[in-house]
């Protein structure tokens, strides 16, 4: 453990990297979230679930910080990555995190020390070339550790990999009706009618209780009906994807955050969200309708009841998380930019493959695309 002296904190950084250490840090891990950025994507049960299913064989360094007093202030989850860029092999730091993370970031108390701490720590080890973070928000606190490197002098750049859509939730459903457009909503309520004139409508909210396993069943069978089955993509394809979902529901469901909901058709599910819900926010992770039924548009009914309980129980925002879609546009503007953050060892090689990724090859691929035109 090194003591670093960063501005307005001294932080003492160390780090883990064995299983049963990480097991350890769960109970300060999180309430290092709860007194920071309280989002699940965060929380210790979430990393580790992923590293169970996605990397169980990985090397992965977990980077703390403590302040003076002994508490800890930041955390840091990284692996060890051997990779190409642009054709040469380096080794990489990166976050542990993939597309069914939604988001990664830092978790600090001071974002801009821990940024400063971290990086001081990692210059000291020569183990590695690039440390890459995915995904992480705009204004996130991953966004300070790429500023101390920069101001360290180290090559860095960023690559937005998606902008999410997001609904800040009003205080009644007619004030959100308002905003929505009158096309969009007349075709709601005709679908609706179509819809009913098959059989009855229902809504269903699960959040917990032994019938949990049986309704996730249910969800995933509805998403491989469609064409993620087609493609081999649906959750219950792969046997990592599946572990992942299975245990976060789990998760979730002994903690208080699980929402699954379920638009049924003669009760049958016609739409399902897997969804999590936690301080004030609705998180849809997965989404899923029956594309027999496409001319109803049974998702975006579904979304439509979603949304109104979700005012009802008084949540301030709907995530939809993931890529910008025009379904999900229907319901908002609002967009929440992600982004992939570089940080290169300050050699004469990996300047030029910052070099090569942030100016040489945007560039290249522009002259491209005026030449086709």
């Amino acid at each position: 453990m090194e003591a670093l002296a960063t501005g307005s904190l001294e932080l003492s950084v160390s780090e883990v990297g064995g299983r049963a250490s990480l097991m350890g840090l769960a109970p300060e891990w999180d309430e290092l979230v709860r007194s920071t950025r309280d989002e699940v994507f965060l929380q210790h049960d979430f990393f580790r679930i992923w590293i169970d299913n996605f990397a169980p064989r990985a090397r992965f360094r977990v980077l703390l910080a403590h302040d003076a007093s002994g508490r800890l202030s930041a955390v840091l989850p990284l692996m060890e990555q051997r990779a190409f860029l642009c054709g040469v092999p380096v080794r990489q730091l990166v976050s542990t995190s993939n597309s069914h993370s939604c988001r990664f970031d830092l978790v600090a108390k001071e974002p801009a020390s821990a940024g400063r701490a971290f990086l001081q720590h990692l210059r000291r080890d020569t183990s590695w070339d690039l440390l890459r973070l995915s995904d992480v928000p705009e204004g996130g606190n991953g966004w300070r550790l790429l500023e101390a490197a920069a101001a360290a002098g180290l090559p860095t750049g960023a690559w937005e990999s998606m902008r999410s859509p997001y609904v800040p939730l009003p205080r009644s459903r007619a004030e959100l009706d308002g905003r929505l457009d009158a096309k969009f909503r007349a075709n709601c309520r005709r679908r609706r009618r179509r819809l009913e004139e098959k059989g009855v409508v229902c809504l269903e909210k699960v959040t917990g209780g032994e019938q949990v396993d049986a309704k996730l069943e249910e969800a995933f069978a509805l998403e491989q009906s469609g064409w993620k089955g087609r493609r081999g993509t649906a959750i219950s394809q792969a046997k990592a994807t599946r572990g992942f979902y299975s245990e976060l529901a789990r998760a979730a469901k002994y903690g208080g955050y699980l929402t699954l909901f379920f638009l049924r058709l003669d009760g049958r599910p016609v739409a399902s969200h897997f969804g999590l819900t936690q301080a004030g926010r609705y998180f849809l992770l997965k989404p899923a309708y029956d594309e027999k039924l496409a001319e109803c548009s049974p998702g975006q009914l579904l979304l439509d009841e979603v949304l109104g309980d979700c005012i009802a129980s008084g949540l301030r925002e709907l995530d939809f998380l993931g890529p910008d879609m025009p379904w999900k546009r229907d319901w908002t503007d609002r967009l929440r930019a992600h982004h992939w953050l570089f940080v290169f060892r300050d050699t004469g090689l990996m300047k030029a493959l910052c070099r090569a990724k942030f100016r040489w090859l945007p560039r290249a691929k522009e002259a491209v695309a005026r030449w086709k035109r």
